[in-house]
């Protein structure tokens, strides 16, 4: 293991070096990818320096997220302290579903569980879990709200139609986990948006009265912090008294921004949220702990037991419920995701965590001051955004993320809204500076002029 250890620091410390003067990785198309790195897996094992050799050439091919130059996904930066804990996640190698399998480790979550739950405004009667990510915490949400309208379905199953109902901006895993739950994608319903892309609550109370007369069973509403392509907050409070007026459960999917809990500055934009029934966010966004760290909190946590627990005798066998984790969580076997978020939390404190979140708010202010004084962008996104919308001298959004990718100059991607597909610059990565961010234009920039054949035809029209 020490050999190994030390193969591990000296990879490390040419990537970290490395990715200064190069902080986009060599691209490789897919279909040279085979030819392009050695990936074969052979029936005899490989000396050992020839391993390492395979292992750093992949390494060094792999996409860099955690660079100034990666603003293509909802995540990126690198927290040490974060992955500190990470590391020692892996070398400890606990699963969460017993105390007795992971000990004090499952104070960890509970202790970093119970603090989100305290800054919601939610008693002792609340708790929560981690999961996978965010489509599975959507997935989860669904099944308790299933689970409150109808307790026979978990052992009878599914025995009336039933909807559900989101922001047509919502995340793609609604529709996928309705189809899990036997609730069925086509029972779910897509709330139009206004124009700066939050759910319309008088579109949704309709929509709800129509299925009504029409013999269905509402039964939730997922609301979204952070939509995926313009980062819009949906409306809790007037959503909230729709949902009380028919019995509804309400589920928050914060995984992209639901980290403005920890800000006393931007809190607002969830406004509310003590009143919802379920809500979510992906520590390993706006936090940026590393992949993958996705909590989900219940206002009464009696309705994590009624729709996860089962009982095992193989598996529990002493302690509380309360520290045998696997009572309230989807999963058996589970890694230990909570330990990174610990370390991040406990090195910096909450304000600590706020701070984080503020700055990531400040950089998308520097790139909106940056558009907004620059004649040749066209702005699509809003204020108290961190997704920056926008298009440059009217080429495509998607030919120049395209080459810019394809060129290792910088990772960005599209997105469209009402029509109009723009590039989207996502400000997450907290290391990042508002030079960092004056530099992503800067590239672009200078990416077109020298490669002005590329998008010739739409810089001559």
């Amino acid at each position: 293991m020490r050999n190994t250890l030390d193969q591990f620091n000296s990879i490390v410390k040419d990537l970290l070096e490395d990715e200064q003067s190069n902080p986009v990785a060599e691209f490789v198309p897919s279909n040279e990818l085979y030819e392009n790195l050695d990936l074969s897996l052979n029936e005899s094992g490989i000396p050992d320096k020839e391993f390492e050799s395979a292992l750093k050439d992949l390494v060094f091919k792999t996409p860099r997220t955690a660079t100034n130059a990666f603003f293509n996904q909802l995540f990126g930066g690198r927290n040490e302290k974060a992955v500190l804990g990470d590391l020692l996640a892996v070398i400890l190698n606990n699963s969460m579903y017993t105390y007795k399998a992971a000990g004090p480790q499952i104070g960890v979550e509970k202790i970093t569980l119970r603090e989100v739950c305290k800054l919601i405004g939610w008693d002792e009667k609340s708790d929560g879990t981690y999961a996978p990510g965010g489509s599975m915490t959507n997935y989860m949400s669904m099944v308790m709200a299933r689970d409150a309208f109808d307790r026979d379905i978990r052992n009878k199953g599914v025995s009336q139609k039933m909807t559900v109902y989101t922001s047509n901006e919502s995340h793609y895993s609604i529709p996928k986990n309705a189809a899990f739950t036997g609730i069925g994608r086509e029972q779910v319903r897509y709330v139009p948006s206004d124009q700066y892309g939050k759910m319309d609550p008088v579109q949704l109370e309709s929509m709800i009265e129509e299925d009504v007369k029409n013999g269905f069973a509402p039964i939730m509403v997922n609301l979204t912090a952070g939509t995926t392509v313009l980062g819009a907050f949906d409306p809790i409070r007037s959503v909230r008294r729709i949902c009380d007026d028919h019995g509804m459960w309400l589920h928050v999917d914060g995984a992209y921004c639901g980290s403005v809990l920890f800000s006393q500055k931007y809190k607002h934009l969830i406004d509310g949220i003590e009143l919802v029934d379920s809500f979510s966010f992906n520590a390993h966004k706006m936090i940026g702990t590393p992949l993958s760290c996705s909590i989900i909190v219940a206002k009464n946590k009696q309705h994590l037991y009624d729709s996860f627990s089962n009982d095992a005798s193989y598996l529990y066998q002493t302690d509380h419920d309360e520290f045998n984790l696997g009572k309230t969580s989807l999963q058996c076997g589970r890694r230990n995701d909570a330990l990174k978020f610990w370390a991040l939390w406990k090195s910096v404190g909450t304000s600590g965590l706020e701070k984080i979140v503020d700055h990531q708010f400040h950089l998308a202010d520097t790139a909106r001051n940056y558009l907004r004084n620059n004649p040749d962008y066209t702005l699509y996104s809003y204020d108290e955004s961190i997704s920056i919308c926008f298009n440059y001298k009217g080429i495509p959004a998607r030919d120049i993320c395209t080459a810019l990718y394809e060129h290792s100059e910088l990772l960005v991607g599209y997105g469209s809204f009402d029509g109009d597909e723009f590039i989207r610059l996502v400000t997450i990565n907290a290391q990042n500076q508002d030079s960092d961010i004056l530099n992503f234009f800067q590239t672009l920039e200078k990416f077109v002029e020298e490669h002005s054949e590329i998008f010739e035809r739409t810089l001559t029209e």
